[in-house]
């Protein structure tokens, strides 16, 4: 049975935002692996607290992320 891991850095998605990874990334395991492995696949979103992982040397605060977030849209 698969497990797919999403780490994303906390207070950046609402509850909404991380069910519907969970549900869009089981549908895209699905698709490659067939409907049988629905009911056994695991999906896990784990938040990192803010400062804990960065890029470049510098940490990331959901701050960071967000100005990431509006710079894309």
């Amino acid at each position: 049975m698969p497990m797919v891991k999403i780490n994303v850095i906390e207070n950046v998605f609402s509850a909404e935002q991380k069910r519907q990874m969970i549900e869009k990334v089981t549908d895209t395991m699905v698709s490659i692996e067939g409907e049988a492995m629905r009911g056994v696949t695991w999906v896990l979103v784990e938040e990192i607290p803010e400062g804990h992982w960065g890029i470049g040397g510098q940490g990331l605060t959901s701050a960071d992320v967000r100005k990431l977030q509006a710079g894309a849209g």
